[in-house]
């Protein structure tokens, strides 16, 4: 949770997006300074948001001593089902004050968002979250058009003389129960997979990184945890995009995939009747380089963006909240709204 201090209000309106590439766009893999947020969160110190995303009027603070002159105050979901020992607010005896925003804040997907229910239905005015429809609209990631066409694309993409591997997955979490590894299972009978992780069948990363490692691939299995709407996580937009291979992907349906990417820059499962067909296709690609290229089209117009957690979510609510009026406003049912 944090604290976003007072700016000018002015009349309410959608988080704008950069047309341009994002200021301070983090180096993936890079290391993350954390601190012990309220309720015991860790989460990354207060940043500079003028230095980092050039918004400009923003205070954020960390502080329960600030909780009275805060013009809005983030509560992080997991936080808060974790029994935050001094939850709920005020502290210090201060009643809430009057116009204060509470932003409730979750990344993960409903399926991994317990205690929903037990919150108030109006505990809350506004949400942060990668839903688009969020009243501040985060995503894990996004493309955004390139200044200058001509330049190479960011991201380690090696030539595919270099791509030495057909299928590459990394896996953190292993569930026989979840949907991604009953399809893995099914896949891998007619396709290696190299699967990389802690997890099931993985293998260490190798020293070389995430990126570099996956770059080697041709294509990579950008599979959720859960299949909910927007739930488009770093697998799609770092792991792959970023890396330079193919995604293949199991999440959404295909077209809450194209509301944030060209239809022709990824493979998604559905598009096929069966583990099989979806092997037999990606075999194609693979004797066919010519038409296996067309799924990097898309470089030549846009480049990945990476969400930086957590300065970056931080910053977009002090930007809402700069934008937004007086108007009062409230989620009459967060549970209802999130798990549909």
């Amino acid at each position: 949770r944090g604290a976003a201090g007072r700016g000018p209000a002015r009349r309410p309106g959608p988080l704008p997006w950069p047309g341009g590439a994002p200021r301070g766009t983090p180096r993936a893999g890079g290391p993350e300074r954390r601190a012990a947020g309220l309720g015991g969160s860790p989460v990354a110190l207060p940043p500079d948001c003028w230095l980092r995303f050039r918004i400009r009027g923003c205070r954020l603070l960390a502080d329960r001593a600030a909780y009275g002159e805060a013009q809005a105050v983030l509560f992080h979901h997991r936080d808060l089902v974790r029994g935050a020992p001094d939850w709920p607010p005020p502290w210090g005896g201060h009643p809430r004050p009057p116009g204060q925003r509470w932003v409730w804040m979750n990344f993960e997907s409903p399926s991994h968002s317990p205690g929903l229910r037990h919150l108030a239905g109006d505990l809350f005015n506004w949400t942060l979250s990668y839903r688009a429809d969020s009243d501040v609209f985060v995503p894990y990631g996004r493309l955004y058009p390139r200044a200058h066409p001509g330049d190479p694309p960011p991201g380690p993409a090696p030539p595919l003389a270099r791509k030495r591997g057909l299928v590459a997955w990394v896996v953190s979490n292993w569930d026989e129960r979840q949907a991604r590894v009953r399809y893995y299972r099914q896949l891998s009978r007619h396709v290696p997979v190299d699967v990389f992780g802690r997890a099931g069948p993985g293998r260490p990363v190798p020293d070389s990184g995430l990126l570099h490692t996956v770059a080697r691939y041709k294509f990579y299995l950008a599979f959720e945890n859960s299949q909910h709407p927007d739930y488009i996580t770093e697998k799609l937009w770092r792991n792959a995009l970023l890396a330079g291979a193919v995604p293949v992907v199991l999440g959404p349906d295909r077209a809450n995939y194209e509301r944030f990417l060209p239809r022709g820059a990824f493979i998604h499962v559905d598009d096929f009747p069966s583990a099989s067909s979806l092997a037999a296709h990606l075999l194609f690609l693979d004797r066919n380089p010519a038409v296996y290229r067309r799924y990097f089209h898309w470089r030549r117009s846009y480049a990945v963006h990476i969400t930086s957690f957590w300065d970056e979510p931080w910053c977009r609510a002090c930007q809402a909240v700069q934008a937004a009026g007086d108007r009062p406003q409230s989620v009459r049912n967060l549970a209802r709204w999130f798990e549909r």
